[in-house]
């Protein structure tokens, strides 16, 4: 049984990334969406070998855009995660259905999605100080298991 969180990568560029976050909807459940314009083809071979013989056990959806991700997605709670957020993940009580969105590397999310009015929440996760971002795949895996670990790991 799924929890039914979703993930919302926006322009994701490296594909080993988002194979690692196929591998990632596959063991936990989440749904992931990717919303375009992608940095590579799903066809990949770096996409591919990061998501080993998981690409079948997923729940993966693309999206041209994130307009119609948007449209897919919501209504639903959208939080935006940036290294710049007022809140810790911790913080964050997520309930079925939520949305974790995440940018693109290296730049992550941009302004205009960050203040889009859909997102409920600017997220972070800690770091220590001067160090810029975290890997995507590692940061929404972090995020994830902390949903998850939330609603009482259904389904595990």
């Amino acid at each position: 049984m799924d929890f039914s969180l979703r993930l919302l990568f926006h322009e994701p560029r490296i594909p080993q990334n988002t194979g690692n976050a196929i591998r990632l909807s596959a063991v936990t459940g989440a749904e992931l969406h990717l919303a375009g314009p992608l940095g590579f083809d799903m066809e990949d071979a770096k996409l591919r070998r990061a998501g080993l013989d998981y690409h079948d056990m997923a729940n993966v959806h693309v999206h041209e855009h994130l307009e119609a991700a948007w449209t897919r997605l919501l209504p639903a709670r959208v939080f935006a995660f940036t290294a710049h957020g007022d809140i810790a993940h911790t913080e964050v009580e997520y309930e079925p259905g939520d949305v974790l969105l995440f940018g693109p590397e290296p730049t992550g999310l941009a302004p205009e999605v960050l203040t889009d009015p859909r997102v409920d929440a600017q997220v972070r996760i800690p770091m220590l100080a001067g160090r810029r971002s975290l890997n995507l795949a590692n940061a929404a895996s972090i995020a994830t298991y902390e949903a998850w670990r939330q609603n009482g790991f259904t389904g595990a």
